[in-house]
């Protein structure tokens, strides 16, 4: 058992992918080439897509956007773990996450165009909505474990968060009833070493953010998140624990967000260039593709290939996007409950009179 051999109250961190491309032999999950090959092409496609929303952002044809570079591989590794029935629970910055379990790109397109059509995903995608008020989304996520347990179903939610989540009461509250009720759950805390520009050394005097668990009665391990087969290998063991009814894990992904914190950041602001140049020596595509060739499965012509899909892919999605139906002042009101409630309908009629009043109707 990986939580076993690799407990961080001893300083350890799994790593089976190393910066060179090679592996840990004996760690090596052994996913097949189809599986690596589909897993790298989504790490591409979110990469462009991230680079495209940031640009369509400066051009004032997209709101505040907040960058994943550099954390692909702590995102795609788990939700490759997940089955399809599965809840995946984010925060805010999980774009590749979201294309791995399946949700389409025009989705996250329209969600940050501040469309509420981008929080309606397909109906055989189990994600929650964004969840932008730091760590509230790990007490909804205990709350579907908890419920699927009541009704007897052996899914499982993966819930994301960043390493200031874990400062924050919600996370606590999540780990303690999630320890109590055993509830099937996995913690993925992307500790990108900054809560915008707060550091993570000064958030906690815990050695790691994955060593919280032990407290709550359940394991954590620290991770390479930059290793898209070490977080795949930790989030199978921790999501077959769970689905088994062994309770909740804690998977602390050590990673590095390449780009600001959002686009209304400015994060040369706090952190030095050396910080910068030395964390992208350790970027997850560049790693994963080294391994991909050094097995003989990849080569420049499939990069190419790759980029330009994924090119196309990005374009077709900015396209629908930006064509779909504008958002209106009832969006304001439908989507909280099934059906409004009377006092809601007053409002939105009181509103919408409001406007039509304004423009002379």
């Amino acid at each position: 058992m990986l939580i076993d051999d690799f407990n961080p109250l001893e300083g350890k961190m799994l790593q089976i992918l190393k910066t060179d491309g090679t592996v840990v032999d004996e760690l090596d999950p052994h996913l097949d080439d189809s599986e690596l090959i589909m897993a790298y092409k989504t790490m591409v496609l979110a990469r462009v897509a991230d680079e495209k929303a940031v640009k369509l952002q400066r051009q004032g044809r997209l709101g505040a956007y907040p960058p994943c570079k550099g954390q692909e591989a702590a995102q795609i590794g788990p939700a490759m773990a997940m089955r399809k029935d599965d809840w995946f629970v984010w925060s805010f910055r999980e774009l590749a996450g979201l294309l791995q379990h399946g949700v389409p790109l025009v989705n996250q397109y329209l969600y940050w165009m501040g469309n509420e059509m981008g929080s309606h995903y397909p109906d055989d995608v189990r994600a929650l909505p964004s969840s932008v008020p730091v760590g509230s989304q790990l007490s909804h996520a205990v709350g579907i474990s908890y419920a699927a347990k009541l009704r007897g179903e052996d899914t499982v939610s993966v819930a994301f968060f960043g390493d200031g989540g874990s400062s924050e009461g919600d996370f606590h509250e999540a780990a303690n009833f999630a320890g109590v009720y055993q509830s099937s759950v996995v913690f993925i805390c992307q500790n990108n070493q900054y809560a915008i520009s707060f550091p993570r050394k000064s958030q906690t005097r815990s050695p790691t953010i994955a060593q919280k668990a032990i407290s709550y009665g359940f394991p954590g391990i620290l991770v390479d998140g930059n290793d898209i087969l070490a977080m795949y290998a930790a989030a199978k063991e921790a999501v077959d624990r769970a689905r088994s009814g062994l309770g909740p894990t804690l998977i602390e992904a050590y990673t590095y967000r390449l780009g600001d914190h959002t686009t209304s950041d400015d994060a040369t602001r706090y952190r030095l260039e050396s910080e910068l140049s030395e964390w992208m020596q350790k970027d997850p595509l560049d790693r994963f593709n080294r391994y991909l060739e050094n097995k003989g499965i990849w080569n420049d012509d499939l990069e190419n290939a790759a980029v330009k899909e994924a090119q196309e892919l990005v374009e077709k999605a900015v396209s629908e996007a930006e064509n779909y139906p504008r958002p209106n002042v009832e969006d304001v009101f439908s989507y909280m409950y099934a059906d409004m409630s009377p006092d809601l309908v007053e409002q939105m009629e009181k509103v919408k009179a409001e406007q039509a009043a304004r423009k002379g109707v």
